[in-house]
């Protein structure tokens, strides 16, 4: 073996060992207490998910922690790796992983141990998982070719389908809430949540040298992909992009609202808990808007004090 190659393996070995053995001791403080582990990797990754499982029943809130833990811990993977076959590497540990766990085997992971009780207690189906999980490895063989996260808005939506609108689809189905309404109401927010998502997130990804806006878009607006990495700063052009991909966004959460016009757009109150995830997706549209869809302005990252009181507000209405 060449030695060039010989030293490439060798630190791919080093960088997998090193990744191993940091995740499992993560691992191993939380397999004593699988529950608590999710509800601190919520609260520290997701705010606004943490603020809306207060609104969940008592009996669904660890079942819910631990979707949104695994759910979190699915989005995150590229940013916590070095390397894409890593990556890749970890989503198929969770393939496996959710197939064990429907076979009463959960592996000594504290997120995989609280999806075990999750599912003991609730119907969920395991081909939802299979979807999320399956999106992501799709995407991130996809960003292996390209610096950009989708060529198309085509891609785009139909991989927040397949992520963010079939979360909420496994959160109905822990609630027992089949309906044909909630679930297409549910398709459109989970879109809207997940371009929002996207939209906040531009600054980071754009540091890593990630472009989150479809190329079909950037290149309507003549958005220079290098320019935006290297200087980290907004254009005339990226603006005009952000602008058309929240529209697009703001589009999915109207027709999500509009589901529910028969009933004066008030969700059914059993739904209520779902649906507040909408609260904070109307918060980075607002936001978006009152600074001229510039990603780069510090108020987009700034945690709004109003958004807890914001939830509960709609929570209590019955509306977003």
């Amino acid at each position: 073996m060449p030695l060039s190659l010989r030293s490439h393996c060798l630190q791919r070995l080093i960088s997998f060992r090193r990744l191993h053995t940091s995740s499992a001791l993560r691992s191993e403080a939380g397999i004593s207490n699988p529950a608590d582990y999710c509800k601190d990797l919520v609260r520290k990754h997701d705010y606004e998910g943490y603020l809306t499982s207060q609104l969940y029943p008592k009996r669904f809130q660890g079942g819910y922690l631990a979707l949104r833990a695994l759910y979190i811990e699915l989005a995150t993977v590229r940013e916590a790796v070095s390397q894409t076959t890593l990556g890749q590497a970890r989503l198929m540990f969770w393939r496996n992983a959710m197939k064990d766990i429907y076979n009463d085997k959960p592996p000594r992971h504290p997120i995989a141990l609280a999806m075990y009780e999750a599912t003991r207690g609730n119907h969920l189906s395991l081909y939802h998982f299979n979807r999320i999980i399956e999106a992501r490895l799709s995407n991130s063989k996809e960003q292996e070719l390209h610096n950009q996260t989708h060529l198309t808005l085509e891609s785009m939506t139909s991989h927040a389908e397949s992520t963010s609108s079939t979360f909420l689809y496994l959160l109905l189905e822990m609630l027992e809430l089949p309906s044909s309404t909630l679930a297409h109401a549910a398709s459109h927010l989970g879109v809207a949540q997940s371009l929002t998502t996207l939209i906040r997130a531009l600054p980071f990804h754009a540091s890593k040298g990630v472009m989150v806006i479809p190329a079909e878009i950037t290149a309507k607006h003549n958005v220079n992909q290098q320019e935006i990495f290297s200087k980290g700063k907004s254009s005339h052009g990226l603006e005009d992009a952000v602008f058309e991909l929240a529209t697009v966004a703001n589009d999915h959460l109207l027709t999500a609202r509009d589901m529910f016009k028969e009933s004066g757009g008030r969700v059914p109150p059993d739904a209520m808990p779902v649906f507040s995830a909408a609260i904070s997706v109307v918060s980075v549209l607002s936001t978006l808007e009152s600074v001229n869809f510039n990603v780069f302005n510090p108020s987009l990252q700034i945690r709004d004090w109003r958004l807890a009181w914001q939830v509960w507000r709609s929570y209590y209405k019955r509306t977003f």
